[in-house]
C-alpha cells in the first residue's frame, strides 16, 4: 500500500482560466476504501468539463477537488471487498461516472446515467490530475489493447460521451450527420459514425480542426454557423455555445435530431417554431453515460483502430493545457503524462 504524499493539482478557487485556478500542491496519498482500487496515474486527459469545474461554470461539489476523469493507470492496491476482479499491475481506466445507487427507477431501467445519487470523478471525488487516484472497482474499466496510454486517455470521456451522443441522435444507417465543434470528443465520434457508413459534415471555427476533419474522412467542412451542403438526418453539438443550436436545428431535415453533448451550454436564443422545430425536429440533451455505453465504445475501439489526435503535456503544465483548450489552440485532445 502506497503511503506518504503525492503531487496533485487542486481547484483552490474557481475562476477564469487566465487566473490559473489550479494550484499545484502536495497532498496525502489516497487510501482505497473496501470496494475501491488505488491506481497509479499514467496519463489523464484534459476534458472541457475540467475547464468548467476549474472556472466555476459547474457548482463546487468538493472543495479543493483534484480534477481529471480520463485516467489511464495501473492498479497499485485493492480494497478488501472488491470482488477479485482486479489485481495489482492491471491497467485500468477511470472515467467520469463513479457511483450510482443501483436501486432507483433509473438504475433499474438501465438508465443509471440519470441516477439522482450519481457521483463523478474529478467533481465529487478527486480525480487524475495527480500521481495516484482511487476508483470503485465496479466502475473501473478494462482497456483495449493496441493503444498507448496517451491515446487511451481521451477515449475514457471524449470517446464515451461522443458515443452516447451519437446513440441519442438515432442516426439512420447511411445517414447524414452534422458535427458542430471538432475537438477531442468530436474527432472520435466522427470516426464511429464514418465506420458505420454515415456521411459526416463538420462545422467548426478552427483551421487545423477543419484539416483534421477532412483527413478523417468528413464529406465537407465549413464555419461554425454555416449551413452544410445538404440537409442533416442528425447533428451533435459539441461546442458549449447555445447560439449554435439555431443553425444546427435549421440544418436538420424533417424528423432530424440534435443531440447536445456537453454538461454545460451557454443560453440558447429564442427558437422560431416553423424554422427550427416544426416537422418533428427534436433537441435532446446528453447526461453522462452508463457503464454499458463505456464498455460498448471501448469494445468498438478495440475492434476498429481509431486515430486519436493528442497534444501531450507534463503534469506540471496542467494550467497551460486548460488555457490552450479554452483558447481553441489545438485540434484533438490534450493529455497530461504523469
Amino acid at each position: 500500500m502506497a503511503t506518504g504524499t503525492m503531487a496533485a493539482w487542486q481547484v483552490v478557487e474557481p475562476g477564469p482560466v487566465s487566473s490559473h485556478p489550479l494550484q499545484r500542491v502536495s497532498v496525502p496519498t489516497p487510501r482505497p476504501g473496501p470496494d475501491e482500487l488505488l491506481v497509479a496515474v499514467l496519463a489523464c486527459g484534459v476534458c472541457r468539463t475540467d475547464l468548467h469545474v476549474a472556472e466555476g461554470d459547474l457548482a463546487v461539489h468538493r472543495a479543493h477537488v483534484i480534477p481529471g476523469h480520463e485516467v489511464v493507470g495501473e492498479v497499485v492496491a485493492v480494497g478488501s471487498d472488491t470482488g477479485g476482479g482486479f489485481a495489482p499491475g492491471d491497467r485500468v481506466g477511470v472515467a467520469w461516472l463513479r457511483h450510482t445507487c443501483g436501486q432507483c427507477g433509473y438504475c433499474l431501467r438501465g438508465r443509471e446515467n440519470l441516477c439522482p445519487f450519481s457521483r463523478y470523478t474529478g467533481w465529487d471525488a478527486d480525480g487524475g490530475y495527480a500521481e495516484l487516484t482511487t476508483v470503485p472497482a465496479a466502475f473501473a474499466l478494462r482497456l483495449p489493447t493496441g493503444y498507448s496510454d496517451i491515446e487511451l486517455a481521451p477515449l475514457l470521456c471524449a470517446g464515451i460521451i461522443g458515443y452516447r451522443a451519437l446513440l441519442r441522435t438515432d442516426l439512420p444507417a447511411g445517414g447524414r450527420l452534422g458535427i458542430y465543434g471538432f475537438g477531442g470528443s468530436a474527432h472520435l465520434t466522427a470516426q464511429v459514425a464514418l465506420a458505420r457508413g454515415a456521411r459526416v459534415h463538420v462545422m467548426t471555427r478552427g483551421e487545423r480542426a477543419r484539416e483534421l476533419a477532412l483527413e478523417l474522412g468528413a464529406a465537407s467542412v465549413q464555419g461554425s454557423a454555416d449551413m452544410p451542403p445538404e440537409p442533416l438526418d442528425a447533428a451533435i453539438l459539441f461546442a458549449p455555445v447555445g447560439e449554435l443550436v439555431l443553425p444546427a436545428m435549421a440544418a436538420l431535415d424533417r424528423g432530424g435530431v440534435l443531440a447536445i453533448a456537453g454538461i454545460h451550454l451557454t443560453d440558447i436564443p429564442s427558437l422560431n417554431y416553423q424554422r427550427h422545430l416544426f416537422q418533428e425536429r427534436e433537441i435532446r440533451s446528453v447526461t453522462a453515460n452508463t457503464r454499458a455505453d463505456a464498455r460498448d465504445f471501448l469494445a468498438f475501439a478495440g475492434e476498429h483502430r481509431m486515430a486519436v489526435s493528442t497534444h501531450e503535456y507534463g503534469l506540471d503544465r496542467a494550467n497551460q493545457a486548460l488555457a490552450d483548450l479554452s483558447a481553441g489552440r489545438m485540434a484533438g485532445a490534450a493529455v497530461l503524462r504523469v
